[in-house]
């Protein structure tokens, strides 16, 4: 119920579109529910939901999961805490992320540091299914990763955590863009 609701409130932000984004959550046994591959988020019921097994394939559910699950299984693999994973186009993030910008690297307020970690890294692009070791050590740097001429990639303990990163992220992006219509953020005066 929980992922469904998450994805339904990624659409209704704009976050996503079509069949944008997806989300999945991993339980104690090591199994993962996952949003379904072809679906508008605003659409996703907790039926439609994909089980998985411990190496992602499918094996509860008559929909597929999402091509970039291979994502999902390296945060869970470089941060066994984790429980969710969730992934989002939110416009003024995703235009960092596609432009090649760097956000909040370095930061410069202190608040989102608590939240984020230190920095938002950026990962180069790749092709679903292609190798996910950049990832894995960006995860390890903090809880949002910009994923390169793609999108942003937020974890949390829950899904309320996982989606209040992915809003935060783009809330920076939003002050970053707005600040450099001001010659720029003051790095020197974030005290972090």
């Amino acid at each position: 119920r929980e992922c469904a609701e998450l994805c339904q409130k990624l659409h209704a932000r704009g976050w996503v579109a079509n069949h944008d984004g997806n989300a999945s959550v991993r339980e104690d046994e090591g199994r993962f529910w996952a949003s379904p591959t072809a679906v508008s988020k605003a659409d996703v019921t907790p039926e439609m939901l994909v089980g998985l097994d411990g190496d992602g394939k499918g094996v509860v559910g008559s929909r597929k999961v999402f091509s970039e699950f291979a994502l999902h299984l390296a945060c869970y693999r470089a941060r066994p805490e984790l429980k969710w994973v969730v992934h989002a186009h939110p416009p003024t993030a995703t235009a960092f992320a596609v432009s090649g910008e760097a956000l909040f690297d370095p930061p410069f307020m202190a608040e989102p540091v608590v939240s984020l970690g230190a920095r938002i890294p950026t990962v180069a692009y790749a092709a679903p299914g292609s190798g996910t070791s950049e990832l894995e050590a960006a995860i390890l740097q903090g809880d949002a990763v910009l994923l390169g001429n793609h999108g942003v990639l937020t974890v949390g303990p829950d899904a309320e955590t996982a989606f209040l990163r992915m809003e935060l992220v783009e809330h920076l992006a939003r002050i970053q863009l707005a600040a450099r219509q001001l010659g720029g953020p003051q790095i020197g005066r974030a005290h972090v």
